[in-house]
């Protein structure tokens, strides 16, 4: 791997006892955000790169817990000196977003006016109101304007809205593996994923917290499904093919196949750790994201406002958010002058691809951004 990592950090929290004003026209009254940053913030504050997480990402972006040296960051692979996100010259701040489940308010919170957790209470939060959440941070550490603003999936799918939302306060966007808005397909799986939730016998309508319970097999299901649609199927053929943990048919329901082995493996682990409402607020956010949908979907005239230089990334075998959806914003970027690079990088692990360690597809993000001005 090249580079190096942080090393050791630390998280903080940040609290906001203003009310935020949500898209769906609720208001989480007063909410924290867990955060984390590397490198060193520049005396003009110019040099700060903001990281948004997908789905099931958090705030730990990079670097390992002094008491969890096993525990490191998401994307690790690609934040540290002499790495693409590089910490001798950037200033990387990682967030956990509102509705989030790693020490951000969300549904486990206590919710002020019950002083209960917030549970199924805890109102829809969409891609616009995480940006609004994160553009107070950046008021609370003195940025001004983000160098860049970067993320995969879901998070592409922010640093795209930044650009839309405070055109003024962002120089340069990332946008990787993401789409301008999901496809029917996208929305099912969510829906199934939701599905597995909403009707596992122990969600209780969204208030498991007081039953001292969690739904961990629809949670279960939900992440093994989507965890199908994260990986290519040359990948899962490659690493599994039909082989049998046993080397021979057992004729019944039982674990047979190695595939199905590693799925229940990561629905197990994901579920040991993650919080259902979040992933059903998270899911939702992510089929309610469509700039475009107050131009009557005109991408070209919703991103009329923007003014940031843009890197777009596809991979050619991510399935779920394939190139044709990233070249679809590289046009209406195009269309209204705007300075883009475009990448579709061949590489083989389907949407998961972004978070991998490859040499050229961390290359052509090391380039772009070494001709950034600060």
């Amino acid at each position: 791997m090249s580079g190096q990592s942080v090393g050791v950090v630390h998280s903080q929290r940040a609290h906001f006892a203003q009310p935020l004003l949500l898209h769906s026209g609720g208001v989480v009254p007063a909410y924290d955000l867990v955060y984390e940053t590397y490198g060193t913030l520049n005396a003009a504050k110019s040099n700060a790169i903001l990281v948004c997480h997908a789905l099931s990402g958090h705030h730990h972006v990079a670097g390992h817990y002094a008491e969890q040296p096993e525990n490191v960051g998401w994307w690790d692979n690609i934040v540290g000196p002499g790495r693409p996100l590089d910490t001798d010259r950037f200033f990387v701040v990682g967030v956990n977003n509102l509705g989030g489940c790693h020490g951000s308010t969300g549904p486990s919170s206590l919710n002020p006016a019950t002083g209960k957790p917030w549970g199924a209470d805890f109102p829809i939060v969409a891609v616009s109101d995480w940006v609004h959440a994160q553009a107070r941070l950046a008021d609370l550490l003195g940025i001004d304007s983000w160098a860049a603003v970067i993320g995969g999936s879901l998070g592409g799918m922010q640093a795209l809205h930044w650009s839309i939302s405070y055109p003024e306060r962002i120089r340069n966007a990332i946008v990787i593996a993401a789409a301008p808005k999901l496809s029917a397909q996208n929305i099912a799986f969510n829906d199934v994923a939701r599905q597995a939730i909403l009707t596992d016998p122990d969600f209780h309508g969204g208030h498991y917290y007081e039953h001292h319970t969690r739904p961990t097999r629809g949670l279960r299901l939900a992440r093994m499904l989507g965890h199908i649609t994260y990986l290519s199927d040359d990948q899962m053929d490659g690493k599994f093919g039909r082989e049998l943990r046993n080397g021979s048919f057992s004729f019944d329901f039982d674990v047979e196949f190695e595939v199905e082995s590693y799925l229940r493996y990561q629905g197990d682990k994901f579920a040991g750790y993650f919080d259902a409402n979040t992933y059903l607020l998270m899911t939702k956010a992510l089929d309610y994201f469509d700039p475009a949908h107050e131009n009557d979907g005109n991408l070209t005239a919703t991103l009329a406002c923007s003014r940031a230089n843009f890197l777009i990334i596809s991979f050619t075998t991510d399935w779920r958010f394939t190139s044709a959806r990233s070249k679809e914003i590289v046009a209406a970027l195009l269309a209204n002058g705007r300075d883009v690079t475009y990448a579709e990088i061949d590489l083989n692990f389907g949407h998961d691809s972004f978070l991998m360690q490859d040499a050229h597809y961390h290359g052509v993000i090391d380039a772009w951004l070494r001709n950034i001005k600060l």
